[in-house]
């Protein structure tokens, strides 16, 4: 199967509804992967576990992606792909991350952190030249300066010096995903001992225009996650660069990298969140086979809780990372720190079902074949996916500064936001990079927690008994957060890196995941389906307070209409996210 791939018109004269497209190659993906439990399926759980045991990535799979022409979803539309949304991509990557982190991250998502910063800022001929070499299949790597080496594998960086027509590249980094395989780098180096924001620059290496005496590869870098994902090294000795891989301006690759995090840094963890979609429906199938602790699951309130409970953080974690995607189009300007969000809260929250889930497997968690082989496998992708540049220390870095302008001049003032930033469809204008990433002082996302606590104090009280409490929750929080953050700005840069400082960012974190859930809940509730009624979001909001206020009491959760919810998307083949998409994974 290969999906054409033509040149397509400029964006103000493309033809809308890019959703109806996606939703084709979506299915035309999911039916080529076919079920993963079949275990004649060459693309299925089996296949992928033994390739991951050998540390590679599944051979198959590689060449179907190939006709498939997955390398399109990350090219732009105006350079002849498919890219046209940041939620749109992340849609089409997760039937992929579905089966195999490894495969996503080693086939496409490493390409498209790549590219991502040559769409930014690259030349005429450099996005043209990357967009090519994405269409014809090959893969492209990135190798980002360590900021402040937070969170970073190994201290190392790139050097490059010298005047223009004479510059040299030096250094080495070890962990770089597929650096061996990749026809093309974008390097950001250190291009000024001096500090500041100035101190780096970004180039965009061709692997065949490099001299190959001084370009080496380095051994491959051995990791307990993503095992089928190469992650080896790459060395410069004295290498020339020629003046026209010059990837921005000189100087600008600390700005560079920001504009790209305003994008990455949401997308990568969304398509992750299809692992543990994976994981949750490979413990509901063992319980419903096995049961609990020798009792049918459905009769076992432990394991019905933490069921409801996984399903609710999934929903959770994909509203959360709808408004960050769809702000990269809507409000750029916050789009970063929506981002940066995103990257700190989902890994934790995922990392927590994940482990809640293992409990109904018990000592079938360490299994690593037959049927629920695939889940010890999708636990130890998942923690891999918070590190490396974008790791708590950074996404702190960016979170934390802003927490006292937006507390002084957007919170509990603004008006709700656009309700495109909270629909599942829908066509977006392109995002300006010029505006990208760029430092905020307007919240829209945490502006719809005031409008949609309102809605929620007054539902029904003998329907949702614990609504009225988790709308005052969140209004308090949200008005002690302000205080607390507006504080911050007495004692200056000394107050921007305290424990309470991290707390701080953690609470608002939080806050905004409750105003996505929130925002997806009142945008769907013309609808009479499960989004528009308020038993998700209940649980959801119940389960974002007891992090917001440890030892909170509450009303029983409403679990039943979560729980049915999850049941029939297991046994029909629902994506466990906001879509409900139909996949090949039916339950029996």
């Amino acid at each position: 199967m290969t999906l054409p791939v033509e040149r397509t018109a400029p964006a103000d004269t493309r033809p809308q509804h890019q959703d109806d497209a996606a939703d084709a190659r979506i299915a035309a993906l999911e039916a080529e992967l076919g079920d993963p439990w079949n275990p004649a399926n060459p693309y299925g759980n089996d296949t992928l576990l033994l390739a991951d045991e050998r540390a590679e990535l599944p051979a198959e799979a590689v060449r179907l992606l190939d006709r498939f022409g997955l390398g399109a979803e990350f090219v732009p539309a105006r350079l002849g792909g498919r890219l046209e949304r940041a939620d749109l991509l992340v849609r089409m990557l997760r039937p992929v991350f579905r089966r195999d982190p490894s495969l996503g991250v080693g086939y496409g998502a490493g390409s498209y952190l790549a590219a991502s910063a040559v769409w930014a800022a690259g030349s005429e001929r450099q996005q043209r030249d990357t967009a090519d070499l994405l269409l014809a299949g090959r893969r492209a790597a990135v190798a980002y300066r360590d900021l402040a080496h937070g969170n970073a594998f190994l201290r190392e960086e790139f050097h490059l010096a010298g005047a223009p027509g004479a510059r040299r590249l030096n250094g080495a980094k070890r962990v770089i995903v597929n650096s061996a395989q990749a026809a093309a780098a974008v390097v950001f180096c250190r291009t000024d001992d001096r500090p500041g924001s100035r101190s780096h620059t970004a180039v965009l290496l061709e692997r065949d225009r490099l001299p190959a005496d001084r370009v080496r590869d380095l051994p491959r870098y051995p990791t307990v996650g993503l095992r089928g994902c190469w992650m080896g090294g790459l060395a410069l000795d004295d290498c020339p660069v020629p003046d026209d891989a010059l990837l921005g301006e000189w100087g600008g690759g600390v700005d560079l990298a920001l504009s790209s995090f305003a994008l990455t840094r949401s997308v990568l963890p969304s398509m992750v969140l299809a692992g543990v979609d994976t994981a949750l429906r490979t413990a509901l199938r063992f319980a419903l086979q096995r049961g609990v602790y020798g009792r049918p699951v459905l009769r076992n309130p432990q394991a019905r809780a933490s069921l409801a409970g996984s399903f609710a953080d999934l929903l959770v974690c994909d509203s959360l990372a709808l408004t960050a995607t769809r702000a990269a189009h809507l409000y750029p300007e916050a789009a970063g720190g929506y981002a940066a969000a995103v990257k700190y809260l989902l890994p934790i929250l995922l990392s927590d079902t994940v482990h809640d889930l293992s409990v109904l497997l018990g000592s079938n968690l360490y299994v690593k074949e037959g049927e629920f082989g695939v889940f010890q496998k999708h636990v130890r992708d998942l923690p891999i996916t918070s590190l490396g540049h974008s790791g708590t220390a950074a996404c702190h870095s960016t979170i934390i500064p802003r927490l006292p302008v937006l507390a002084d001049r957007s919170w509990l003032r603004e008006p709700p936001p656009a309700p495109g930033l909270f629909h599942l469809r829908g066509d977006l204008p392109e995002p300006d990079p010029r505006r990208i990433g760029r430092t905020a002082d307007h919240d829209p996302l945490l502006a719809e927690l005031a409008h949609g606590t309102a809605l929620l104090a007054d539902l029904p009280d003998e329907r949702h008994p614990a609504a009225p409490a988790l709308a005052a929750v969140l209004d308090a929080e949200l008005r002690e957060l302000r205080d607390a953050c507006r504080a911050m700005a007495d004692h200056g840069r000394t107050g921007l890196a305290t424990p309470r400082s991290y707390g701080l960012a953690d609470r608002y974190t939080l806050l905004l995941a409750a105003a996505s859930c929130l925002g997806v809940w009142r945008h769907h509730r013309d609808r009479d389906d499960f989004l528009g009624r308020p038993g998700w979001l209940v649980l959801a909001l119940q389960r974002i307070c007891r992090r917001l206020v440890p030892g909170l009491t509450d009303r029983a959760a409403p679990e039943d209409e979560t729980l049915t919810e999850l049941l029939r998307r297991y046994r029909e083949g629902g994506s466990l996210d906001l879509y409900d998409t139909p996949t090949a994974a039916r339950g029996e």
